[in-house]
């Protein structure tokens, strides 16, 4: 039961958190919002709740458990005040800006559509494969709309962590039954322990949730009907996985899961591409893709995608550049560097969505992510995908548009290309384009002769990215045609980086 509440509107907890108001209420908790006075600007969220004898060590459980996560689509807890004689203990965490998804679907129901829907799918599935994945074993138990936070960059946030467990082999059930009707899974309410299946259960109530309006959360006879008629027909049998009352004819992880989901939405991109001529090609399409891969590590892939974006955006086209690749990071720094004062850096961070000279930066992305820019009204969505690897982000390169090779400039390594090239020999490459950087113009007429293209280029000495070069530009005007010539912008941000 809700507590009376010991906080107030401009009250300093612990000498240095000032309360501002409250942001919500619970039923164990409340939630204020507070400003740090020592780090001016910066605000945080605090989880007040009381520690009964009995409660205390779940509390302290909750704390001790939440300081050792580390996810972006986790909020973080930085302090646990607990110097209270009467019980009352203070959880501060990351105070994250948006709404919950509860809030979203009552006041913008019509945004919660097919692509928003399989966006969030693939978020919570990333986090929940991480808590599931922790030594020992995370369970969250409580996958409902009020716990899960969007922010302004329309990424998910997992909180409320009251409920969560530490997943005991050893026992049989769970000592207190907890989680919500509706969403909770039928071992919750005493049938068993609960386990990483059990939030797969909740994932599945919740995504059955916003695919029916908000009406149905539970698996029944005929609920395909009230299905929204822009979900995927492939996707009502994944949910009903998710929603069987036995544990083991569930999806056994949140990777398989999320495995699922992807290839639902291959699927149905591929369909989509088949209706609108987009494999096809041409340049009347309203959204080009370009993909920017690696032939090997260390050959630059990253700041030639920058590089395209930034030129691209100069010629007064809508831009995204999204990181997809596996050891994300490049952009957070590019990130950091942009704005200016720690406080401001911190806020920005929260957000994995940032705009930099015409170019909006997407962090750290998933490929349902990537589908749901492809109905907005970007003109170019430029992929990193990092370097070459047989893995899930070769769809994502064969796929594009325009595929862009990275090659290493140095002659001893051009074999890489050739390697490429050869692994992928099934593949059409009729549309691939090889930039090398540095190259001399002798390795690069040899791999045109060895690869059958003329779509092999040597790129200039480009130390700022960000920066119009008249020599990198010439080259990707034969790419991307003299229609896009742009006016010179200076800025020396690449540096700053290093």
């Amino acid at each position: 039961m809700i507590h009376p509440t010991r906080l107030y509107q401009g009250m300093v907890l612990a000498e240095r958190y000032r309360i501002e108001g409250k942001l919500g209420s619970g039923g164990m908790s409340h939630v204020y919002l507070a400003h740090d006075l020592r780090l001016p600007g910066k605000k945080w969220a605090v989880k007040e709740s009381v520690a009964q004898p009995s409660q205390y060590r779940e509390v302290a459980a909750e704390a001790k458990m939440l300081t050792a996560l580390s996810h972006p689509f986790l909020p973080r807890i930085v302090d646990f005040i607990t110097e209270d004689p009467d019980g009352y203990t203070y959880m501060v965490m990351d105070y994250i800006e948006g709404e919950t998804l509860e809030q979203k679907f009552k006041r913008q129901p019509a945004e919660v559509d097919a692509a928003f829907i399989m966006r969030c799918a693939d978020q919570l599935c990333n986090v929940l494969e991480y808590l599931h994945q922790h030594e020992p074993p995370i369970v969250f138990r409580d996958m409902k709309p009020s716990n899960v936070m969007i922010t302004s960059g329309m990424d998910m946030r997992l909180i409320d962590f009251g409920i969560a467990r530490i997943f005991k082999p050893e026992e049989i059930q769970d000592t207190v039954k907890l989680g919500t009707i509706g969403f909770a899974a039928p071992e919750q309410y005493g049938s068993g322990q609960t386990d990483h299946r059990s939030d797969l259960y909740g994932l599945g109530a919740l995504i059955l949730y916003l695919a029916t309006g908000g009406h149905y959360s539970e698996w029944m006879p005929g609920i395909e009907s009230f299905i929204r008629n822009d979900i995927p027909r492939a996707m009502i049998p994944v949910i009903r996985k998710l929603l069987h009352h036995q544990p083991a004819e569930r999806y056994q992880s949140a990777a398989d899961t999320r495995q699922a989901l992807g290839q639902v939405v291959n699927e149905h991109f591929n369909r989509m591409d088949r209706r609108s001529g987009a494999l096809v090609g041409g340049w009347n399409k309203i959204t080009q893709v370009i993909a920017v891969m690696g032939a090997t590590s260390g050959t630059g892939t990253t700041h030639t995608a920058v590089a395209i974006a930034h030129y691209l955006a100069r010629s007064q086209q809508k831009v995204a550049l999204v990181e997809m690749n596996d050891h994300p990071g490049a952009f957070a720094r590019i990130q950091q560097v942009a704005v200016n004062g720690m406080a401001e850096q911190q806020m920005l961070l929260e957000e994995r969505k940032f705009t930099l000279e015409g170019v909006d930066y997407w962090r750290e992305s998933a490929r349902a992510e990537v589908v749901g820019l492809l109905g907005g009204s970007y003109r170019f969505i430029i992929l990193d995908l990092g370097r070459y690897q047989q893995n899930a982000r070769l769809e994502e390169f064969l796929r594009a548009d325009i595929p862009v090779v990275v090659g290493s400039g140095a002659e001893w390594r051009y074999q890489d290309v050739l390697k490429m090239a050869a692994d992928l020999h099934r593949y059409p490459q009729d549309k691939w384009y090889y930039y090398l950087p540095l190259s001399p113009g002798d390795a690069v007429e040899r791999l045109k002769h060895e690869l059958h293209t003329e779509q092999v280029y040597s790129i200039p000495w480009h130390p700022d990215p960000f920066d119009n070069q008249p020599a990198t530009a010439a080259v990707l005007k034969k790419l991307f045609g003299e229609e896009l010539s742009s006016s010179v912008r200076k800025r020396k941000l690449w540096f700053n980086l290093r």
